[in-house]
Order: structure tokens, then sequence, then C-alpha cells
């Protein structure tokens, strides 16, 4: 019987090499590319808590002001004839403040020992801005209220009351103490992420 040669095959040194290379870079591009999908999701869900807490803050913007009442209140013991106190630096405000009587705090049945009226406060301090508020609408001297931070990262806060100067003139005009509830309300806050936002709530008629 004659002896069938059979040449065996395998891959060279060098093809292996270049095997192997072709492998890392395809598994380098693959980390990059879910390093980047990664990433895209992470600012995704940022953007997304970031917005959901704008849209928090404004619905509490909202109901305050639009159930803002003329409720006169204590200061330092004694009652005060302003009915709105608002302006720069008030209620230690690094930019404008505004502060008020507002009604609609639910109390189910009166089953706690408060009334469903609640003093409030905005200002900004830290480059947050911050509602202040308390279980009573008048409190005793010295009382701290309690604080919220319902954004970040603010920069300035202003205010503006419309107010009529004839039967058919109306002019917005920066916010101060005043005795009898505006006709409107604005809100402007500067945002370091969402620049300007600037809200009207009407008052009164």
């Amino acid at each position: 019987m004659d002896r069938i040669s059979i040449k065996q095959a395998g891959f060279t040194l060098i093809e292996i090499l270049i095997a192997m290379a072709i492998f890392a870079l395809i598994a380098v591009g693959a980390a990059q590319i879910l390093t980047s999908v990664t990433d895209s999701n992470d600012l995704s869900d940022q953007r997304f808590q970031s917005l959901q807490e704008l849209q928090r803050a404004m619905l509490i913007i909202e109901r305050d002001f639009l159930q803002m009442v003329p409720r006169k209140t204590r200061v330092e013991g004694e009652v005060s004839d302003t009915l709105v106190f608002g302006g720069k630096f008030a209620f230690e405000s690094t930019t404008g403040g505004l502060g008020f009587v507002r009604s609609g705090w639910h109390n189910p049945q009166l089953t706690l020992r408060r009334s469903t009226l609640q003093s409030v406060a905005y200002r900004v301090q830290d480059n947050q801005l911050q509602r202040l508020y308390s279980n009573y609408v008048d409190n005793a001297v010295g009382f701290e209220p309690k604080m919220r931070v319902l954004l970040k990262d603010i920069e300035s806060l202003r205010f503006e009351f419309l107010e009529k100067f004839s039967s058919s003139k109306f002019e917005w005009e920066e916010a101060e103490p005043v005795e009898e509830l505006p006709i409107a309300v604005a809100i402007i806050i500067e945002s370091r992420v969402y620049g300007e936002i600037r809200r009207e709530f009407k008052v009164r008629q």
C-alpha cells in the first residue's frame, strides 16, 4: 500500500497576531460605545430628574399664589397692615423675596390644631430657591419658620405686581410691601440650567 502524505493546515504566528489585534480593536470599540451609551443614559436621567423638580416647584408656587388671601399677620407680636411683604433682600434673601398668607392648606375635618391658612415666603439663599412656611399664621416672637428647597442653581429671584393706573392702563411694577392684594403677581427666576423663567398669577379681579 502506498503511503498517502497528508499536509496539515494551521495558522501561522502572524495570522494569530493579526486576529488578536482585530479582536482587540473590536473590543475597544464596543467598550467605547457602551461607555457612551451609559453616559448618555445617566445624562438623560439627570435631565429628567431636573425637569421633574422644576415641574414640582412650579406646581407648589402656582398653588400658593393662586390661593393668596388678604389676611393680616403679626410681626414681632404686633399686627401689621401689610398684606404682602416683598422687595429686594426681603426674608434675608440674597436677591428678591416675597411673603403672604395663602388659604387651602388641607386640614381634613380640622383634626390638626391649626387653621387652613398658612404663612409662606419665597427667597434665594446659597443659590437655592427656598420656600419658608410655618404651622400657624401668627407665631410667637423669635419663631424660626421651616424651610424647603424647591430648586437649586438659582442666580436671582424677582417679583412684580400688576397695578391698575387708570380704567385701561395696567403696568407691572417691582414688588414692594403693600396693604392690599395686587391684581396679579409675576415671579421671575434666573436659573443656570433653564435661563429665565417667568410665571404670572392672577390674584384678584
